[in-house]
């Protein structure tokens, strides 16, 4: 009897150990999705807009560019950008003394899609902020390096359903697709591979507080060329699990 009460004692510590480190491992992945919160455009006078913006498996140091349309597709105001992209200064920019420094590049083929619907021509013809005329520090900060949520205020009260834009990129992210000679005269193409993917949901000021779920509805021009937004997303694979899930909702 006391040989059976032990087997069962054990089974029984077995099974709980097992829950509880289940429960540490799923409480774990959630902590690495959703790490830190941040805010942008504190100074805006329009509503709060919240983005949740859940790591996936092919997160690793992404470039992003988040904005809002207005329903006929027509650029309203940027809510963030890293800084890299807000000034084209880079933390490995250049090489001195055979080692990565910081310094400015031009890498168009980032967010491009936000950019050309930005619409600022720099000194070189780009579609890019640089030092001379960088995105405001309102709208930029630091990279995400996990899951975030961003607190982005609108610059003014929105009164008419919108289009919020997410535009994510990731480098040297090839596969069998987007390898990296397909284009082996663009430059900026090799630094990219993978197109970035843009992301929309919309947002109707009338139900403030609603969850919804943003949805990628296209990529853009693998080398930042044009800002043209191409649907076909059959031939991306990772660019597509940079994020897990994005849900974004408006708040007075």
């Amino acid at each position: 009897m006391e040989k059976v009460s032990w087997y069962v004692a054990s089974i029984i510590l077995l099974i709980t150990s097992s829950c509880l480190v289940n429960r540490q491992r799923v409480g774990q992945e959630e902590a690495n999705k959703i790490e830190y919160e941040f805010s942008s455009n504190e100074g805006g006078s329009g509503q709060w807009i919240r983005i949740e913006f859940q790591k996936g498996e092919s997160f690793y140091y992404p470039l992003m560019a988040v904005w809002l349309e207005s329903m006929e597709g027509e650029y309203i105001q940027t809510l963030y950008v890293p800084n890299s992209i807000a000034t084209s200064n880079f933390m490995y920019g250049e090489i001195r003394d055979r080692v990565w420094q910081p310094g400015v590049r031009r890498h168009p083929q980032i967010v491009p899609y936000w950019a050309h619907k930005r619409g600022v021509k720099a000194y070189d013809g780009l579609f890019m902020p640089d030092s001379e005329n960088p995105v405001p520090d309102a709208y930029s900060g630091a990279t995400p390096v996990t899951g975030f949520i961003l607190n982005a205020r609108a610059d003014n009260p929105l009164t008419q359903p919108v289009k919020l834009m997410l535009e994510v990129n990731q480098n040297w992210d090839w596969n069998e697709f987007w390898t990296n000679d397909k284009f082996p005269d663009d430059e900026y193409y090799k630094l990219s591979c993978q197109p970035a993917v843009v992301y929309e949901a919309l947002l109707d000021p009338s139900a403030p507080g609603v969850d919804v779920v943003m949805r990628p509805v296209g990529h853009s021009h693998p080398g930042g060329a044009t800002g043209e937004l191409f649907p076909d997303l059959s031939t991306l694979t990772t660019a597509l699990t940079i994020a897990d899930s994005i849900v974004v909702s408006l708040h007075n």
